[in-house]
């Protein structure tokens, strides 16, 4: 059972070559701290390739000390809010993704190395949201967000199985490490959506390039939970390297983060 889950992400990382000698690589670093301190918990390593429309992205979660421990490939299926993605944790053999081509979808999860993986056939509508597929979403409803107009979707949710429905909308103009920018808030679009806490995001003005999340993150802490944390984007997207995105495919996970 394990195989037909990784095979997937396994074939997509082998083509990587060719897709990287086809477009250019680019590199940025993230960090994610405690939600109310400026404790690091972990360090976020993208690498994006293609336009934005059509783009392929490789996260390294990193342990505070650099050492990998998470890993998540994204590759363009059909709208580019709805991509495919696979996400493994090395500590606990955790995985989650999305795969499939049209409205039809599978998305999976296997809570540990020792659990049985389970999976689930979705229909998804075009104008859903999957993942890091939230990004071409806000670009494509940007000038919406800028006029104070809500705009709502549908986000796939692997870890529960199920499409939940959010509402987006802008909280004001702000200046974030001196960059003029628009403060969003996300939260569920549902009568209970009180009981969850919303998110906080902040989008540079001059190319709509999220500069800081804050809200519950998407990869658990060493108990299985999913803490609250302020991820910030400091830096915009740099030039890399084919070989370097070689590297950061075949980097080993760590089976724990504390030395």
């Amino acid at each position: 059972m394990r195989r037909s889950f990784i095979v997937p992400a396994g074939l997509l990382l082998l083509l990587c070559p060719l897709l990287a000698g086809a477009e250019p690589v680019q590199r940025q670093e993230g960090r994610a701290f405690s939600a109310e301190g400026n404790t690091l918990l972990y360090r976020e390593t993208h690498w994006l390739q293609g336009p934005p429309n059509a783009q392929s992205r490789l996260v390294l979660y990193r342990c505070a000390d650099g050492r990998p421990f998470a890993r998540k490939w994204m590759t363009p299926q059909g709208s580019a809010q709805t991509p495919d993605f696979s996400l493994e944790d090395g500590r606990d053999g955790y995985q989650e993704g999305v795969r499939g081509s049209g409205a039809s979808r599978t998305v999976y999860l296997r809570s540990s190395a020792t659990a049985a993986p389970v999976s689930r056939t979705l229909t998804v509508p075009p104008d859903a949201v999957v993942d890091a597929g939230f990004d071409a979403a806000v670009r494509g409803h940007w000038a919406a967000l800028r006029d104070g107009k809500p705009v709502a979707f549908q986000f796939v949710l692997p870890s529960r199985q199920r499409l939940v429905p959010l509402k987006l909308q802008r909280t004001g103009a702000t200046t974030w490490q001196g960059q003029p920018a628009q403060q969003l808030q996300m939260k569920l679009d549902a009568w209970f959506g009180f009981a969850v806490p919303a998110v906080t995001l902040v989008y540079a003005n001059a190319d709509q390039r999220l500069l800081q999340f804050t809200g519950t993150g998407n990869v658990r802490d060493a108990k299985g939970r999913y803490p609250q944390v302020r991820v910030e984007f400091p830096s915009a997207p740099a030039a890399a390297t084919a070989a370097e995105l070689a590297t950061a495919r075949g980097q080993d996970l760590v089976k724990i983060c504390d030395s």
